[in-house]
């Protein structure tokens, strides 16, 4: 992680061995996004021009992520930092791995419930970068709803909130989607999908298209970070 060293990822200046024990030395940071959120928002929502240049902060760090190989695995509000002047930094790379070549097969272990692809949920281990941009998806929704999109209780009930607002994939919508461990049709909603629109309120076009992009089921057809980038809402 010293080699990380970008605007948007929080210093580790020192690692230091005390008595069989590492301790590690960061940088100082007033608070994460979530007590942001808690302390600074209407009943947790924030405005679009904060919400914008908290996700440009946020792509900006995992776009560093991704063209150095590494895929941070755990992104949520708690692990943004957030610094008085609004400087935000991606924290705890507990569980962030390499990306090896050919791809590796990961634990599907990885993210916070609330934050997890459907891939993952669904018991992929071949599963690369694009995890961490549904995470994003999720966040940005986060930040215009004042709480979390998917507030799953379990793996089952998370799949079924997520199915339930962006319809459940099919072969044809997501190939191979039959196929992983955790697939099981019967469990989840049927018909057709919810307008997002009605559940985020005041959304703009551009802003929703980027969401739909990260929040896409199938993992080929997300958007990537360096691609999020260059999205019209940030011009």
């Amino acid at each position: 992680m010293k080699e990380l060293k970008h605007e948007n990822i929080l210093n580790l200046y020192d690692v230091i061995q005390r008595d069989n024990q590492l301790v590690l030395v960061f940088e100082f940071m007033d608070q994460d996004l979530k007590k942001y959120m808690d302390t600074r928002g209407l009943q947790g929502r924030l405005d679009q021009t904060t919400i914008k240049s908290f996700i440009h902060q946020v792509l900006c760090g995992t776009a560093f992520c991704h063209q150095n190989h590494i895929i941070h695995r755990d992104l949520k509000p708690q692990n943004l930092l957030i610094s008085s002047s609004g400087q935000l930094k991606l924290a705890d790379f507990g569980l962030a791995r390499a990306i090896g070549v050919p791809v590796n097969i990961f634990s599907n272990e990885v993210v916070t419930l609330w934050y997890r692809a459907p891939d993952v949920l669904l018991g992929s281990r071949a599963y690369n970068t694009n995890i961490d941009l549904w995470s994003v998806g999720c966040i940005m929704a986060e930040l215009y709803l004042g709480r979390p999109l998917f507030p799953g209780t379990s793996n089952d009930n998370q799949l079924q909130l997520i199915f339930r607002l962006l319809g459940t994939p099919t072969e044809e919508s997501w190939p191979g989607v039959s196929r992983l461990p955790e697939y099981r049709p019967n469990l989840y909603p049927q018909g057709t999908r919810m307008d997002i629109r009605l559940v985020l309120g005041q959304i703009d076009e551009p802003a929703l298209d980027l969401l739909q992009k990260m929040l896409r089921l199938c993992p080929e057809q997300r958007i990537s970070a360096a691609q999020a980038l260059l999205h019209p809402w940030f011009r």
